[in-house]
Formats: structure tokens, C-alpha cells, sequence
């Protein structure tokens, strides 16, 4: 079975079959090249390496985070075990991590 040839609909439902644009685009008769209306962003963006203290401190805070956990159920901090050694420990670590994403 063939397949049906395709229709073009104009807006108001009718079937037309003229082109919707000239033929070869923009240049055809004569016809000077219009700028699009479409926003395009800037492509320049250039992502430099970070500086070499980022990691630094990405581990430092990872260590930080560990020390005050291990220390705190260690019973070696003041009051510890306390809850919040814990979260400064946890609070560290998550400062790590966010540090760790804006690496580059």
C-alpha cells in the first residue's frame, strides 16, 4: 500500500500547498538576511580550574567532620557523648561535600 502524500493546513484550515518559505532560504530574490528574534545566550563562558586551596579545605572539613564523630563516641570531647558534637561533625562533613561540588 502507498503511502498518502502529506498536506500542509494554512491557520485558517484550508489545505494549501504553496511554500511557507521562498525557495534557497533567506537569499532567494534578492532578499537580505534577517536577524533571528530568538535570544541567544553568550557561549563565551570560561570555566577556570579552582584555586588550590578548595580542595585543601574540602579535606580539611571531611577530617574535621570524622575527628569530632570518632572523638565524640570516644568519650574524649568535653560532655561528649552529646548530640551536638555530633552535628558539628555531620555539619562539617556537609561542608565538605557542598565544597567538593563547586570543584573544577
Amino acid at each position: 500500500m502507498a503511502k498518502p502524500t502529506k498536506r500542509r493546513i494554512d491557520g485558517d484550515g484550508s489545505v494549501s500547498s504553496a511554500r511557507v518559505t521562498a525557495k534557497g532560504g533567506a537569499k532567494a530574490e534578492g532578499k537580505a538576511q534577517v536577524a533571528s528574534s530568538r535570544y541567544t545566550p553568550p557561549s563565551t563562558q570560561v570555566h577556570l580550574p579552582s584555586p588550590a586551596w578548595v580542595p585543601g579545605l574540602m579535606f580539611t572539613l571531611f577530617g574535621l567532620g570524622f575527628v569530632a564523630i570518632l572523638l565524640n563516641y570516644s568519650e574524649v570531647l568535653p560532655g561528649s557523648p552529646s548530640g551536638w558534637w555530633l552535628l558539628g561533625g555531620l555539619g562539617a562533613i556537609l561542608a565538605g561535600i557542598i565544597t567538593a561540588t563547586q570543584l573544577r
